[in-house]
């Protein structure tokens, strides 16, 4: 059979999250408004902690790379989905399929270390605070950010290359909204084993290496804050952790769900429809959810996002 994937003149089709006009109006809609506010939310983020310089800490450096690699995640995917939510033409190039999938899967790796290093540090914060200084240093930070991104992005050129070394034999008719790994591997036809156990290596080494670190910094911290005496400092001090727990779990449950389960071809077409489904999660919400679940929860963040807004107002005024 013609392996249909050997020229780069190939162009696959995006199904989408509907066919019905009416509800792709409706997407469409709600699509752009999230992005929107993913983008402003996250730029509003990084202006604020970089204007103040009494959040130039560790936890607000990892925070701002955290709301960049936010931004691009979902720009890498969002824009191509709104367009071919309302365009006819639904067609993707080889290339810019390649491009959306690799970009996009480097950037999920990076935020799964970054969340880890954050945790780390809220460990150091917590249960090693006399010697914080010395154990965040600038220099751990920024080398735990570069690993982050140099980790992220050779895992996914390894899984993109992979990936489009299968054939593509029959339809190129794509039944999702974006270029990811597990739909290529429902389209193939031939023997995707390698292609699994890639996913798992890949999946069981940064995000599983993330999340067991994270688990262990929280044993600690959790160990630490169970020794305070005074229910108010239990409490104020877990307060420090809460919002970021919510983004692990909203990050790691979805894309731990979506990656490290097995991807057979002869999925039932309720998984193929719950593939499609499980990815809005991290790749819209969880990106406009994150500058939101951190301000709400942290005085600092919200008081500079305060004074941000009165002094803009007052110029305006001017």
């Amino acid at each position: 059979m013609e392996q249909l994937n050997q020229t780069t003149s190939r162009r696959f089709i995006l199904l989408g999250l509907s066919t019905d006009p009416q509800l792709r109006v409706i997407f469409f809609i709600v699509y752009l408004i999230m992005y929107l506010m993913t983008i402003s939310g996250n730029l509003l983020l990084i202006i604020v902690v970089s204007t103040n310089p009494t959040l130039h800490s560790p936890m607000f450096f990892f925070l701002t790379n955290l709301s960049f690699i936010d931004i691009c995640f979902s720009t890498s995917i969002v824009p191509v989905l709104l367009m071919n939510t309302l365009a006819q033409d639904r067609s993707i190039s080889l290339v810019g399929c390649a491009a959306q999938m690799y970009v996009s899967l480097g950037l999920g790796a990076s935020e799964s270390i970054i969340l880890a290093s954050m945790a780390y540090d809220r460990f150091a914060a917590i249960c090693r605070p006399l010697h914080y200084n010395t154990i965040m240093s600038r220099t751990l930070c920024f080398s735990l950010a570069a690993l982050s991104w140099s980790v992220g992005f050779i895992n996914s050129f390894i899984q993109v290359y992979l990936t489009f070394q299968l054939p593509f034999c029959k339809s190129l008719d794509t039944n999702h909204y974006f270029c990811e790994v597990p739909a290529f591997i429902q389209m193939s036809c031939g023997d995707t084993f390698f292609n699994e156990l890639s996913i798992y290596i890949g999946g069981g080494v940064i995000a599983g290496s993330a999340f067991y670190l994270i688990l262990i910094s929280y044993v600690h911290i959790i160990s630490k804050i169970l020794k305070i005496i005074s229910t108010h400092g239990r409490q104020k001090t877990f307060s420090t952790c809460a919002s970021h727990l919510t983004v692990v779990t909203l990050f790691f449950g979805t894309v731990m769900f979506m990656y490290l389960r097995p991807h057979s071809k002869k999925n039932t077409q309720y998984s193929i429809e719950t593939d499609k489904v499980v990815p809005i999660l991290y790749t819209t919400e969880t990106p406009m959810l994150n500058p939101f679940i951190y301000s709400m929860r942290n005085k600092d963040v919200k008081n500079s996002v305060i004074n941000q807004l009165k002094r803009k107002q007052c110029c305006l005024q001017c």
